[in-house]
């Protein structure tokens, strides 16, 4: 196999992995089912990571990247770690889109709900700009405690943001917790704390009742919405505003998800070498704890 292919060279290299599954040994073969499987983990991880994830030797990839004609390990990953940082680049990376459209009233409808999550998306990260995140990255470091409110299906964000950046931010809670309201969960909420809000039309009225108490409390406020205005009496020291708007009924959460995304990605990379081991030490608990299912190991591929 020529291993100086064409820019599509990460989607011809899965499908002769898949040709020649068969007639590979059985180490090679349960290596080339991982990175069939899990082309992204490939692209990033290096080679023990790998390894590990594939519940194989380290040695089994070399020696596949030397049967598919590369010289080494990272030859083999480069076309996939490349294809994450190139992928819809470019005039025509939206071809695929209008080429779907032609096949078909099902084929129609994907092409026209794909265009719309990517304008979502792409209207949302536009109005949230760099120096408005730095400073919500600041506020949020700066107060002495953080909360996020949310409730029904704007809660799930919420939860996400909460799980996730809590390793860069001790200081965070989720609120309401368990069966409690969101009024009573912030009863110490003061000057010097911080309160993240996510709501989307029809806005929550736990929610402005949160916003409200919080603007009273003297707290400052980040408050993450489809309008800088959703009701009177809710004042926010920051807002981010995100486009919902779908082809269904209900407002769609592509953009607020992305643009909480790029907020954890800040707010971690703010969190240098404390907010690293921090996460380290969630992942070795969580390890050794048990809390990932792992067979003991992948299922045999047999020829």
């Amino acid at each position: 196999m020529d291993p100086h292919l064409d820019p599509k060279q990460t989607a011809r290299l899965i499908v002769a992995l898949k040709d020649h599954i068969g007639q590979m040994p059985a180490k090679l073969a349960q290596a080339a089912k991982y990175i069939i499987d899990n082309p992204g983990s490939f692209a990033l991880d290096p080679v023990r990571d790998t390894a590990r994830k594939a519940q194989i030797s380290a040695n089994s990839f070399v020696r596949l990247a030397d049967r598919l004609g590369y010289d080494s390990f990272d030859a083999l990953r480069r076309p996939f770690r490349d294809a994450l940082i190139t992928s819809n680049e470019g005039p025509g990376a939206a071809d695929w889109i209008g080429q779907m459209a032609g096949h078909g009233p099902a084929a129609a409808l994907q092409a026209s709900a794909v265009q719309s999550e990517l304008n979502m998306v792409s209207r949302s990260l536009r109005q949230m700009g760099a120096d408005r995140t730095q400073a919500i990255v600041e506020t949020l470091r700066s107060a002495k405690q953080c909360y996020v409110t949310a409730s029904r299906a704007s809660y799930a964000l919420a939860y996400y943001f909460h799980y996730v950046a809590r390793m860069a931010l001790p200081a965070i809670d989720l609120v309401p917790r368990h069966v409690g309201t969101t009024l009573d969960d912030l009863i110490g909420l003061g000057p010097e704390d911080c309160l993240i809000a996510i709501t989307f039309a029809p806005y929550s009225t736990s929610t402005i009742q949160a916003l409200r108490q919080a603007r009273k409390l003297g707290a400052r406020i980040v408050l993450i919405s489809d309008s800088e205005v959703i009701a009177p009496g809710v004042e926010a020291d920051h807002v981010l505003t995100v486009t919902t708007a779908s082809l269904h009924p209900f407002g769609a959460y592509g953009g607020a998800m992305a643009v909480l995304d790029c907020l954890l990605t800040h707010l971690i990379e703010a969190g240098g070498a404390e907010a690293r081991h921090r996460i380290e030490a969630y992942e070795a608990l969580r390890q050794d704890s048990g809390a990932y299912w792992t067979g003991a190991k992948l299922p045999q591929i047999r020829s």
